[in-house]
């Protein structure tokens, strides 16, 4: 089945320096201003914790629990950034662990009813802690390093106290995507 507006001419109603607000047709949707993509961190040690982070989201009006995440080629002179080479840097900057291998899940959209935005989904292999992380000078991330055993009482507890949760820690839920060894 096809809408469509799917075919009709994108117009853009308003553009910010990282967001743009687009219509299609009927369709009103936000993207990602100059075609910055985004690279989203699965990273679990070798003794069966994840790394998340809780940063506050203005969007949200409060603190919200990830996991790591930043923009790909957000940085001027760095716009052909590679996915991987993001990932590495934001899973050290935000994190404070470096991983020794990254595995590329592949690509996923978020909402794709409201937002065009597609991520890179990367595995963090073989992590080594590095630094004390809590993101850059603009950043306040606090990280939490939490048994995945534990992570779907961690995560009731967590909204129980009003703060939001990211979609993407669903998966991490979710037995068939990790294996029974991480449980």
């Amino acid at each position: 089945m096809t809408d469509p507006d799917a075919n009709l001419p994108e117009e853009i109603m308003w553009q910010g320096k990282f967001v743009t607000a687009k219509r299609r047709g009927r369709w009103e949707y936000a993207s990602r201003s100059r075609g910055i993509r985004a690279a989203a961190i699965v990273a679990i040690d070798d003794e069966g914790h994840v790394l998340l982070v809780e940063q506050c989201r203005v969007p949200l009006g409060r603190v919200c629990l990830e996991i790591p995440a930043g923009l790909i080629g957000d940085h001027e002179g760095q716009e052909d950034e590679d996915a991987v080479e993001a990932a590495i840097r934001e899973l050290e900057e935000e994190t404070g662990y470096r991983a020794g291998r990254m595995e590329v899940i592949g690509e996923f959209y978020s909402s794709p009813g409201m937002v065009s935005e597609a991520f890179t989904l990367i595995r963090a292999h073989d992590l080594v802690k590095v630094g004390e992380g809590g993101g850059t000078d603009s950043e306040d991330i606090t990280i939490h390093r939490v048994r995945l055993r534990d992570l779907p009482q961690f995560v009731a507890d967590w909204r129980k106290r009003g703060h939001g949760v990211d979609v993407r820690i669903a998966m991490l839920m979710a037995p068939h995507f990790l294996g029974e060894d991480f449980r």
